[in-house]
C-alpha cells in the first residue's frame, strides 16, 4: 500500500509540476505578446522625431559633408544635398555579429540635374544619431551621359 501510495503522490507531483511550467510559458508567451504590442505601437510621432533629429545633426554638419563629396574630385565645384533624400537600411557582413544600419543622404555636384551622389553613415541601430567621423561613400558619384551612368572624374 505504501508503494501505491508513493506512486499516487509522485504522479500528481509530476501533474502539478507539469502544469505549473506550462502556466509559466503561456503566461510567457502572453508577456511576449504584449511587449511586442508596446514595441509595435512605438509611434509615427516617435519615429518621425528620431528621423528630424538625425536630419537636424546632418543639417549642422552640412559644410562637412560638402568639403567631404568636394574631395571626391577637383571638377567639383558645387554640392547640391537633398535632405528629403535620407535613407536608413539594414545592413550587415554576412556574418551573425556583423550588421548595424546605414543611413544615406543623397544629391547632386555642380548644379548639373544628370548627377548623383550619396554620403553614407553607420549607425548602430536605426534611432542613432549619425556622426561625422563614421562618413563615407560606399558608391562613386556618377553623371548621365548618353543613356547610361558613368562614374563622374
Amino acid at each position: 500500500m505504501k508503494k501505491h501510495t508513493k506512486i499516487i503522490l509522485l504522479t500528481v507531483t509530476s501533474i502539478i509540476a507539469l502544469f505549473s511550467i506550462e502556466g509559466c510559458t503561456i503566461k510567457s508567451k502572453e508577456q511576449t505578446k504584449q511587449a511586442q504590442t508596446v514595441t509595435s505601437s512605438t509611434t509615427k510621432e516617435d519615429k518621425e522625431t528620431i528621423k528630424q533629429k538625425q536630419l537636424a545633426y546632418l543639417k549642422e554638419h552640412e559644410k562637412e559633408i560638402v568639403d567631404f563629396v568636394k574631395a571626391q574630385s577637383p571638377k567639383i565645384e558645387s554640392v547640391q544635398i537633398d535632405w528629403n533624400s535620407m535613407v536608413i537600411e539594414e545592413s550587415g557582413n554576412g556574418t551573425p555579429q556583423g550588421g548595424g544600419y546605414n543611413l544615406s543622404i543623397s544629391g547632386k555636384i555642380n548644379q548639373l540635374k544628370n548627377t548623383k551622389f550619396s554620403v553614407d553613415f553607420y549607425l548602430e541601430d536605426q534611432n542613432s544619431i549619425p556622426t561625422i567621423k563614421k562618413m563615407g561613400m560606399l558608391n562613386d558619384i556618377y553623371i548621365e551621359e548618353n543613356g547610361g551612368w558613368k562614374i563622374f572624374s
